[in-house]
C-alpha cells in the first residue's frame, strides 16, 4: 500500500529538490527516499527504478521549459517569437542549472508528451519562416543547439572574457534569426 500523501508526482518533486540541492549526481533513490521520509524500497510503489525516475525528472524539466517558452512566444511570430523563445529558454537554464543538467539529452521516446509539447512550441515559432518537413527539423535542431550551448556554458561559468554577456546572446539571437530569414540550402 503506497504511503498516504506519496504519489509519483510527489516522488518527482522530491527528486527535483534533491537535484536542486546537490546537483544531478546527487539523484539516487536513497536520497529521494530520505527526502520524503520513507525507506528506499517504498519508492518502488511509485517508480520502477532510478532510470524511470531520471526520465520523470526529464519530463518535468521539459514541461517547465515548455511552460516558460510558450508563455514568452504566445501571440508572437517570426523573429519576435524566436527571440522570445530563446530568451525564455536561456533564462530557465541559467536559473535552474542543476535541473537542466539532470535532464536526459538523448532524444525522447516517441509519444513522450512533454518532449512533443516543447517540440510543437519550437515548430510553432519556426513556422513564421515558412519551413516544412526536413527544413523545419533542421531549423529546430539549430535553434535548440544554439540556446543549449550558450546557456549551458553560461550556467557553468564558461564565459570569462570581459565583453557583455547580454550583447553576446543578442548577437547569437540575431545570427539565428538572420539565418532563418535568409536563403536556405540544405543538401
Amino acid at each position: 500500500m503506497p504511503r498516504a500523501g506519496l504519489s509519483p508526482d510527489a516522488v518527482v518533486d522530491a527528486a527535483v529538490a534533491v537535484v536542486d540541492d546537490g546537483g544531478p549526481g546527487a539523484l539516487t533513490l536513497a536520497a529521494v527516499a530520505g527526502r520524503v521520509g520513507v525507506a528506499t524500497p517504498s519508492l518502488y510503489k511509485h517508480v520502477r527504478n532510478l532510470a524511470e525516475l531520471r526520465h520523470l525528472v526529464t519530463s518535468r524539466v521539459l514541461e517547465e521549459i515548455a511552460d516558460r517558452v510558450a508563455e514568452a512566444a504566445l501571440g508572437r511570430s517570426g523573429d519576435d517569437a524566436v527571440r522570445a523563445l530563446m530568451r525564455a529558454y536561456r533564462s530557465y537554464v541559467v536559473e535552474h542549472p542543476a535541473r537542466y543538467g539532470a535532464m536526459e539529452q538523448a532524444a525522447a521516446p516517441e509519444g513522450d508528451a512533454a518532449a512533443e509539447r516543447l517540440l510543437g512550441i519550437l515548430y510553432g515559432a519556426l513556422r513564421g519562416y515558412e519551413l516544412e518537413g526536413a527544413d523545419l527539423v533542421h531549423a529546430a535542431r539549430c535553434l535548440r543547439s544554439a540556446v543549449h550551448g550558450f546557456a549551458v556554458l553560461e550556467a557553468a561559468g564558461g564565459f570569462g572574457l570581459p565583453a557583455d554577456l547580454e550583447a553576446s546572446y543578442e548577437l547569437l539571437i540575431t545570427v539565428v534569426t538572420g539565418g532563418l530569414s535568409g536563403p536556405r540550402r540544405v543538401a
